[in-house]
């Protein structure tokens, strides 16, 4: 096993100049099929284990995409790598299960801040330090979704360790977990929005080192109604390449003006 700090990483396969500043996150390796087909053009650099990663441009707007697989620790691993050779802006696109009634089956979720359920965050800091999203990302992801006219909802995000016990469901012959049975109930409750698997892993190392995260998932399924069905999965992509070319944006109005950050002040026209 080669060292972390070597130029090709070990688990991605990248090494600096391979990736675009800013990388789309998709769980599934096969959903980088349904993002790169709404670029300008791509080429896939690199394919080992679950992380697939393609680069191209958006709009004129260089961007990549590294699937991460299912779960926190791989994603930690992915934004680990992917930070080393360059990149400085990631944003989740996958798939999640709303818990509010009035969210629809093909909505988005675009995540301002996650409840760490998950585990592999708590081995980088301390388990009170909160997982925000950064407010740029979260700021040009909404700006999509506005521009694209697609039905979305900012708000609150769980991120679990496991699909079955951790997310309230039923395991193996009916195997039900301590507190599973109130688990949804007591997140919507407390105005969570949805559960995931990835977001809070991510928005936490991105803040630990000073880089820009955020997440937008489509709503497969809604815990309270019921509703299920495998949709949105393009929208969650197309949003997430335009706000990269937003970000893109922003980050040219900052330094004309002068400033640190990008605010409702400065306009994106």
């Amino acid at each position: 096993m080669s060292d972390a700090s070597d130029e090709m990483q070990y688990h991605v396969e990248l090494e600096p100049g391979d990736v675009a500043d800013s990388v789309l996150l998709p769980g599934n390796p096969e959903r980088i099929d349904k993002v790169t087909p709404l670029w300008d053009d791509h080429e896939e650099v690199a394919h080992h284990r679950e992380y697939r990663t393609a680069t191209g441009s958006y709009e004129g707007t260089p961007i990549s995409v590294t699937s991460t697989g299912i779960g926190s620790p791989s994603a930690a691993i992915a934004v680990e790598e992917l930070a080393r050779v360059g990149a400085d802006t990631f944003i989740r696109v996958g798939s999640c299960g709303a818990i509010q009634p009035e969210m629809d089956v093909g909505d988005l979720v675009i995540t301002r801040g996650a409840v760490r359920q998950e585990g592999t965050s708590k081995e980088y800091v301390r388990e009170d330090y909160p997982a925000v999203a950064d407010e740029e990302v979260v700021s040009a992801l909404i700006a999509a979704a506005e521009r694209l006219g697609h039905d979305y909802h900012v708000g609150l995000t769980m991120s679990a360790d496991s699909f079955y016990a951790g997310q309230g469901r039923e395991g193996f012959d009916g195997f039900e977990a301590a507190g599973s049975e109130d688990l949804v109930e007591d997140l919507k409750e407390a105005n969570v929005l949805n559960i995931e698997m990835e977001a809070a892993a991510v928005c936490t190392l991105a803040n630990v080192y000073g880089l820009r995260a955020g997440a937008v998932c489509s709503v497969f399924a809604n815990r309270t109604t019921g509703e299920f069905m495998t949709e949105g999965e393009s929208v969650a992509a197309e949003t997430a390449s335009l706000a990269v070319k937003l970000l893109a944006k922003m980050d040219e109005v900052k330094e004309e003006a002068g400033a640190d950050r990008w605010h409702a002040g400065l306009s994106l026209d």
